[in-house]
């Protein structure tokens, strides 16, 4: 008999670590794990120096929310630890958030955070806790396949589908990794804080990037990244020189507003070049993108590509866009994607997640960072600025 995470033990001599943020989605996780009798061990994960950020809306992982954890685990009557992984984090997610936006790329911290740090280094403690199961509060799923593997899912509740930034999650991590919410909706979840009688059952959301104290990313890349807030030319598509810039860090692809120039048509920025300093701008029409590059693959489907193949899936490009008609194509350069319908502003260092279906509980195929988008740069050839790109 298997219980409800799909082990074949008894809820009492199973043990579950729950990775508890100090939010609600994983408080309530916690708290469902302890209601089924599961052998229930808190950790949060102290990720960042949290001196700027203890009294701000929104923060995670730091101060208050750190507290708002342990008042959780001491309601539920459940052990609980703090690690404390400041070195970790800011080698594997701040340097390289700072790094990506010096070589001209739009980064996810969310998913190196994930990837290098809550699936990895936190998963090997939870193994070294005896754990079974490392439990989190994402809005996804995962499910077993015959042969034994688990994939993973979108969840039922489409508005928080957190799967594109759980790409890179790998098979190994997948199997020992459960997300009790990916058939809940947000509302369920606050019903179930209340029902538990939890404080933080009304409390606000945790932003995206919880490691910018001030909501002003520029700061730390300057101060690790300080050639990435040299000034530099804006340059028309065309090859006209239409202003200058203080730092490529400022600026992403499909950026229109804060350019800093006047011209007569709407202009978009569709490239940076981090060696020349130079952002690339040009009309909506040039951010036209079908095929792009990926790298750091991580694949989750069934079949292994090989060169020469190809499979049809859905592509998407920024986590707030829905996934697209695509085709996946393995070269002896790597994967490459070609987008069918077309998309507008693709940026380097984002993510192409696949799926096997555009809607509903999709199966996450896997995906990669973007390395080079195909926009339609009209640089002339005595003027090839997209040379660098």
């Amino acid at each position: 008999m298997l219980n409800s995470l799909d082990i074949a033990k008894p809820a009492y001599a199973t043990r579950v670590v729950v990775a508890m943020s100090g939010g609600v989605d994983s408080s309530v996780v916690a708290a469902l794990m302890a209601e089924q009798g599961y052998d229930v061990v808190g950790v949060t994960l102290q990720l960042y120096d949290h001196g700027a950020a203890i009294h701000r809306k929104g923060a995670c992982c730091a101060g208050q929310d750190i507290n708002d954890a342990r008042r959780v685990a001491e309601r539920l009557g459940i052990p609980h630890y703090v690690l404390d992984y400041e070195e970790r984090f800011k080698a594997a997610v701040i340097d390289r958030f700072a790094q990506s936006y010096a070589a001209g790329e739009t980064p996810i911290p969310c998913v190196d955070c994930n990837r290098h740090v809550k699936f990895t280094d936190l998963l090997e403690t939870a193994r070294d806790l005896g754990a079974d199961a490392l439990a989190t509060g994402h809005y996804v799923s995962s499910r077993a396949l015959p042969d034994g593997r688990r994939a993973l899912y979108r969840p039922v509740d489409a508005d928080r589908d957190q799967s594109y930034f759980l790409f890179a999650t790998t098979q190994p991590q997948l199997d020992l990794l459960r997300f009790p919410l990916g058939t809940m909706t947000k509302p369920e979840t606050r019903e179930h804080a209340r029902r538990f009688g939890l404080s933080v059952a009304d409390k606000a959301d945790s932003q995206d990037i919880c490691f910018v104290p001030t909501g002003k990313y520029t700061a730390i890349v300057e101060r690790l990244k300080p050639e990435a807030a040299e000034p530099g030319e804006i340059v028309h598509v065309d090859g006209r020189v239409l202003g200058r810039h203080e730092g490529i860090m400022r600026f992403t692809v499909g950026q229109r507003r804060g350019l800093g120039i006047a011209a007569r048509e709407p202009l978009y920025v569709v490239g940076l070049d981090p060696a020349g300093r130079r952002v690339l701008v040009g009309p909506k029409d040039a951010l036209a993108t079908r095929a792009i590059g990926l790298r750091d693959v991580n694949w989750l489907g069934d079949a292994t590509l090989r060169p020469g193949e190809a499979i049809d899936c859905f592509a998407k490009v920024r986590s707030t866009r829905p996934p697209k008609p695509a085709v996946l194509r393995a070269t002896a350069g790597g994967l490459e994607v070609e987008l069918l319908d077309g998309e507008e502003g693709v940026a380097p260092g984002q993510a192409c997640v696949l799926y096997d279906a555009a809607e509903g509980p999709a199966r996450v195929l896997g995906g990669g960072f973007i390395t080079r988008p195909a926009a339609t740069l009209r640089t002339p050839a005595a003027a090839p600025l997209h040379a660098a790109l």
